[in-house]
This record gives structure tokens, sequence and C-alpha cells, in this order.
């Protein structure tokens, strides 16, 4: 059986990646912080899909921790067939406002990690010529607030730019950008939600299936739900004073 990393893999988006790749016939390694709700996970995948599931617990913005995932994806004798890089937080306070130690927490978790990951992830695929990286970005790279939507943009044109340079091999980069999605993503940050209309939320499983769908057919960039691929097709065209003029409307 071929075999997945899932970073982020204890909840959300994570969580439904990797019961999505364990019913389709992947093993998979779970990563994230917590390994009690990683244990439980693993146990229950191995029971419904008769699948290998490997926890690794590790902080990705601790970089020796993220180096130990590192060693996971290029260990010769364990190949890894796809690597969704889906760990992620935000912060619910203006950047000044923001501590630097949290603000660099979070550009680690976001941008080194992937970097790393990715880096570990394509030396053996292309080496192969099998394999793939999926990236979680979000709607928000397309949106100029805050470094969370900064970090988000440098995802996604890292991902476009790595799936062009690794095409010829074989192997396919792709980034996800979703829109809302209900997890406990928000809840984790303390975001207030309550103003969000309910159409605007998508479901985590369904996202899963969706951009699984969108990796066989070979996208290197997919927005899921017919909704925000018009609202990204909006935010990738306006100028972003446009953009920054509408949200502060919106927000009154």
């Amino acid at each position: 059986m071929p075999t997945a990393v899932v970073t982020g893999a204890s909840a959300g988006l994570g969580r439904a990646f990797a019961t999505r790749l364990a019913a389709t016939g992947y093993d998979v390694v779970l990563v994230s912080r917590d390994e009690a709700r990683l244990g439980e996970l693993a146990a229950e995948l191995e029971h419904r899909f008769g699948c290998s599931a490997d926890v690794l617990p590790a902080d990705l913005a601790d970089r020796e921790q993220l180096g130990r995932v590192a060693d996971r994806l290029v260990d010769p004798d364990r190949p890894v067939e796809l690597m969704v890089n889906n760990a992620g937080n935000a912060l619910r306070k203006p950047f000044l406002a923001n501590s630097l130690a949290d603000e660099e927490r979070m550009l680690d978790l976001h941008v080194r990690a992937t970097l790393v990951l990715t880096h570990a992830a394509l030396g053996p695929m292309t080496a192969r010529r099998s394999g793939g990286v999926i990236n979680v970005s979000s709607l928000a790279g397309w949106i100029p607030r805050g470094t969370y939507s900064a970090h988000k943009a440098w995802v996604t044109t890292f991902s476009q730019a790595v799936a062009r340079q690794v095409a010829p091999s074989g192997v396919r980069v792709m980034a996800l950008a979703p829109g809302f999605m209900r997890t406990e993503f928000h809840q984790r940050a303390a975001m207030d939600t309550a103003g969000i209309p309910g159409p605007a939320w998508l479901d985590a499983d369904d996202v899963a299936a969706q951009t699984l769908r969108a990796w066989e057919r070979g996208h290197s960039v997919h927005v899921p739900s017919t909704r925000y691929k018009a609202v990204a097709s909006l935010l990738r065209n306006a100028p972003h004073e446009t953009i920054h003029r509408l949200r502060t409307r919106g927000s009154r």
C-alpha cells in the first residue's frame, strides 16, 4: 500500500484527509502535537480500513521536531507517496498587538515547515518519478490582511512554482485554497465567527474528498466549492485597494 504523511492530523481537515486516504488504500503517518488524539485516530483507522497508521507527534514550529518528520520523509526503506502539509494556526489580534515570538512561531509553522517538508518529500519522489505534495493554503492568501494572509500567499505561489519545476519527473505539487471550514481552527484562535453566514461554511470531509479528486486530475491550485471559486476569481483580479475597501465596508 502507498503511504501518505498528513500534518495537523489530529482534528479538522487533517483528520479528514487521513481518514479519506486510509479509506482509499493508503497507509498513513499522522503528525501533530497531540499524541493522545493521534493514537485514537490511528487505532480507529486501522480498525476501520485495515491500514497501517503510524503516530509521529511533533511541533512543527520546533526545528528539531520538524527535522524528525523530514527524516521520515527521506527514509529510503519507507517511501512516501503523498505529503499533505496541513498544520496551521492563526492569531486573532493585529500584527503589532502580537508578540514577536508568536508571529515568528506562526511563520515557522506555515512557511518554514512547509518549505522543509516539501523539500524533504520531493527529493525521493523525483528520484523515483512518483508521488507528490498537497500544501494547504487559503483563500485568505489573495486578501491583503495580516501575516496569516501573507503566509498563505507564499504557500500558494511556492506550490505553483515548485509544481512547474518537478512536473517533468511526473511528480505533482498542489496548493489547496479553501474558504471557511467547520473545524477547531477558529475556536483555537478565539475568533468570533458569529457573523459568518451558514452558506459560507464548508465541510472538512467534503473539502478533503474534492481536493483528492482535483489532485488526481493534476490541478496545481484547487479552490473547493463553486461559490468560493467565484470569490477566488474576484480576489485574484481585483486591485488590492478595492478589496480593502470592500472588506472595510463589510466590517462596519
